[in-house]
């Protein structure tokens, strides 16, 4: 397993995620639609971010929906398409989970994907899905037969502090084995906790502010996606946060002797 401390940024689009790399990331998470839990991005999406920032490392997702992951058939043809187009398109990993409607892996689901993303030599990493399953434990068993890279996970809890202690226990059990990326709710004020309390490598971190959008709510119309006062806004991605957040794992990094994030920025690249 590795033996880098990575901080990587969720984003929904091109602007988060030049945001990401010129807040000094080394890896993204690339979705659409982060305010249904993050589902495909488009493939000329994730071209321009390979093409503008050749240096990042870019896992994809791959769900087509919102709500839980036990897919119908129809919807996992679907999936199949798009994960060989996102790895056609330069996804350096892909981002997937299939369960079954008792909370156990849908093996047969799960081994089909982890072959199209080994065909192309690429990283297969399991999404929050785990954080749904009914065994932690044997879920891990079984993902790490199956061949993937890495599991992206809460600890079974709404956010990665809440679930620490098992983050720590599978980290501990497993580590060796495969790379566990604890992600929810984490940010530059609790990933030194997360860290010191987990033994873990890798965070995942949405390092989110907010946008305007005028032209969101106009007399009895509203397109609005944010609560909590926020109706004419939508949720981006900073630099500021990045840059903070990066710096926080880089600076943990170094005080325990592991290797630090590249946290050198990226300069985008343009035609």
């Amino acid at each position: 397993m590795t033996g880098n401390y990575i901080a990587e940024i969720c984003c929904g689009s091109f602007y988060d995620a030049k945001q990401a790399a010129l807040g000094g990331a080394e890896r993204i998470e690339l979705n659409s639609g982060l305010m249904l839990g993050g589902l495909t991005p488009t493939a000329p999406t994730l071209g321009l971010v390979k093409e503008r920032f050749p240096d990042l490392a870019v896992i994809a997702m791959v769900r087509p929906r919102g709500a839980g992951f036990c897919y119908q058939d129809e919807e996992f043809l679907a999936m199949e398409r798009e994960c060989c187009n996102l790895l056609e398109h330069g996804a350096d990993g892909i981002a997937f989970g299939c369960l079954r409607e008792d909370g156990s892996l849908d093996r047969e689901k799960n081994q089909k994907l982890v072959e199209h993303i080994k065909r192309f030599g690429k990283e297969a990493v399991f999404h929050r899905a785990f954080d749904c399953c009914r065994n932690p434990y044997t879920a891990m068993e079984q993902l790490i037969s199956m061949g993937v890279d890495r599991v992206l996970t809460s600890g079974l809890k709404p956010t990665a502090i809440q679930g620490a202690a098992l983050i720590g226990e599978l980290q501990g059990c497993f580590g060796g084995r495969i790379e566990i990326l604890a992600g929810s709710g984490v940010n530059k004020d609790n990933v030194r906790e997360l860290l010191e309390r987990t033994g873990i490598r890798q965070v995942h971190s949405s390092c989110k502010a907010w946008m305007e959008d005028p032209t969101t709510v106009r007399g009895d119309v509203s397109f609005s996606l944010a609560a909590n006062g926020k109706g004419s806004q939508y949720d981006v991605v900073s630099e500021e946060l990045v840059r903070e957040f990066v710096e926080r794992v880089e600076t943990f990094g170094r005080k325990h002797g592991a290797d630090s994030p590249q946290t050198g920025i990226l300069t985008e690249t343009k035609e």
